[in-house]
């Protein structure tokens, strides 16, 4: 039987983002959405990726700088291991097995609605229409996403496009792209994916996230192997010696 997911509490919201706003302080593009869609990238590759190997690609040197006290750093590391273990969880691969249809992954998105759009306008910042296309759910948290599997393209190869795995595979990665898809270029992508249907901005980041889950479960037969060990023979100890010496190997460089 499939377990509910868990979800991040208010506590550990909080946390991530006053560590995010710590980072933008030292000079890191970041924000608790596109660190959320990142970290969920590298919860869903096919290998485990531990934090120490993704934070200098996330952050460069800006994670040292702002965490220069070790206590800091490790509380702030404590923050990042939480996060990282919910997002696991959450894209458990048996539970995703168990339990296809289930909606487990619960993004950090901030909510856009057309009074924060007419705001931005407002104040000169952007058109409508400029608006409309930045200000948009999960557009920042796709691009963090994208940017880790940029960060990490040896662990997400893409297979044949040409196959049908291939056709799959880029649908699954396209509905997380499709977050980022000016206004015009969403609605053709929407018209061709889903002819005849009229998705809401909650459904189509909901689209999104199955297509990570099912990502996720195809790693399971697509995981990197294991490299290969070479086991040189061992040289007895009445065996020739093998540095051409004539003599036996207990009497030369195994003395």
């Amino acid at each position: 039987m499939s377990r509910a997911p868990r979800s991040a509490t208010e506590a550990q919201i909080d946390a991530l983002e006053k560590l995010c706003e710590r980072l933008a302080g030292f000079g890191a593009d970041t924000s608790l959405e596109w660190l959320d869609g990142y970290m969920t990238a590298i919860a869903a590759s096919r290998r485990a990726i531990a934090i120490d190997e993704w934070l200098p690609k996330a952050f460069g040197d800006a994670f040292e700088r702002t965490f220069a006290d070790p206590l800091d750093l490790e509380g702030a590391r404590a923050t990042l291991q939480t996060h990282a273990d919910l997002l696991a969880s959450q894209l458990d691969a048996e539970e995703l097995l168990d339990a296809p249809d289930n909606l487990r992954l619960a993004p950090l998105m901030a909510q856009y609605d057309d009074a924060a759009r007419a705001e931005m306008v407002a104040e000169g910042h952007a058109t409508e229409d400029e608006a409309r296309d930045l200000l948009q759910t999960g557009a920042l948290w796709s691009e963090g996403f994208q940017q880790a599997v940029e960060h990490f393209a040896d662990d997400w190869p893409e297979p044949d496009p040409e196959s049908d795995e291939g056709v799959w595979f880029d649908s699954c990665m396209m509905r997380v792209l499709a977050l980022t898809l000016p206004q015009k270029e969403l609605a053709e992508h929407l018209e061709a994916e889903y002819p005849g249907e009229t998705l809401e901005r909650d459904q189509i980041v909901d689209e999104a996230c199955f297509g990570i889950q099912d990502l996720r479960v195809y790693w399971l037969d697509h995981a990197p192997k294991p490299e290969t060990r070479r086991v040189e023979a061992k040289v007895g100890r009445n065996d020739p010696c093998p540095c051409g010496s004539g003599k036996k190997f207990k009497k030369c460089h195994g003395a």
